[in-house]
């Protein structure tokens, strides 16, 4: 176990500027992460953001000497890893947690898609040394298809009961389970920051944060996987072409309306730049565009045929006098025998004075 200590903290390359060994790089990254998520400050500040990038770069180097190290195989077991070097096991993770700390809004697609690679990598790093028991995250196509038709039946294009309540379930598993974590590492975090920690508590300790960032990516990955759809819509409808604005309907010049053309000439004299209209040039205008209001209406040609119908009646009873039609004359030499018998208003009770 002491070999493996010697070789992690031994190995450093020159051209690190600040010549720091590789356990204390890795631990000055972890805490300004603890740090950060703790602070009070704006995130988006440029101190705060200068203090993430920075941790960013450490860790990143971090993770080029562990794997110029090659402390992690495929082939070996987790009992097989020395205690000191199962906390390298968390630079994915880490550096994924980082990664979503950088606020440019002109760079949040690529943000989200670098920090779900980090994460992704931890969780495979975890399955193959099998820390935990968890299902892996579905890919990149996966996640977006699902995203499209939540939780839907094949075929049927309804909610997948079943497969939401089991969903739920997880959710709920997996909470309880952070939960748990959390409250034992507190335990165990007193006696490695005391100093007091035997190697065994030590392990103990990194194993908690392995499984409690375990939690910790399968939900950043569900959150990022729910997020990456509508920003790739955003970008699509950003690159769309619109459609050409339609031409604005040229403003009407303003005139003045006159009675005739004596006014027209008067007005016109007063005002030389604003012209001038009379009233029968106007009528003239708007009945050549068919816009009086009287075009085009059905009562125009209604009135029209009543008054035909009325010049055919008159002539009908001219014809009719003029001929010495006998029903004529019996019906106006009746209306005559009753003129001469009844005064004009007989029979009008309502008039009588």
């Amino acid at each position: 176990m002491a070999e493996c200590e010697s070789s992690a903290e031994s190995a450093q390359p020159s051209a690190e500027p600040d010549s720091l060994k590789l356990s204390e790089l890795f631990e000055r990254s972890w805490r300004a992460l603890d740090e950060l998520d703790s602070t009070q400050e704006p995130l988006a500040s440029h101190a705060v953001q200068e203090r993430v990038q920075r941790a960013i770069r450490g860790l990143e180097s971090a993770s080029r000497r562990v794997a110029q190290l090659e402390l992690f195989s495929r082939n070996e077991e987790l009992e097989e890893v020395c205690t000191s070097e199962l906390k390298y096991l968390l630079l994915p993770a880490l550096l994924g947690g980082l990664t979503l700390k950088q606020t440019s809004r002109e760079r949040r697609l690529e943000i989200l898609q670098t920090a779900r690679a980090y994460f992704v990598d931890y969780l495979q790093r975890c399955k193959n040394y099998d820390v935990s028991q968890f299902n892996m995250p579905r890919s990149c196509v996966e996640a977006e298809a699902e995203s499209a038709h939540p939780t839907a039946a094949p075929g049927l294009g309804q909610p997948n009961l079943v497969a939401m309540a089991a969903h739920r379930q997880a959710k709920i598993e997996r909470y309880r389970q952070k939960k748990e974590v959390e409250t034992q590492l507190e335990a165990v975090k007193r006696a490695v920051d005391g100093g007091q920690a035997d190697e065994e508590t030590s392990r103990r300790f990194y194993l908690l944060h392995l499984r409690r960032w375990i939690s910790l990516s399968l939900e950043e990955v569900e959150s990022i996987d729910q997020e990456l759809p509508i920003l790739k819509n955003m970008g699509t409808l950003k690159n769309t072409p619109r459609p050409p604005p339609q031409p604005s309907r040229p403003p009407m010049k303003p005139f003045i309306l006159t009675k005739d053309a004596v006014q027209a000439q008067v007005f016109g004299a007063g005002y030389p730049s604003l012209p001038t209209m009379t009233v029968d040039e106007w009528y003239s205008q708007h009945q050549r565009h068919g816009v009086l209001p009287d075009q085009g209406i059905p009562r125009r040609v209604a009135v029209e045929e009543d008054r035909d119908a009325a010049e055919v009646q008159e002539e009908e009873k001219e014809r009719q006098a003029e001929t010495d039609d006998p029903d004529s004359l019996h019906k106006a030499r009746s209306w005559d025998d009753y003129k001469d018998t009844h005064r004009r208003g007989y029979g009008n009770r309502h008039n009588m004075g």
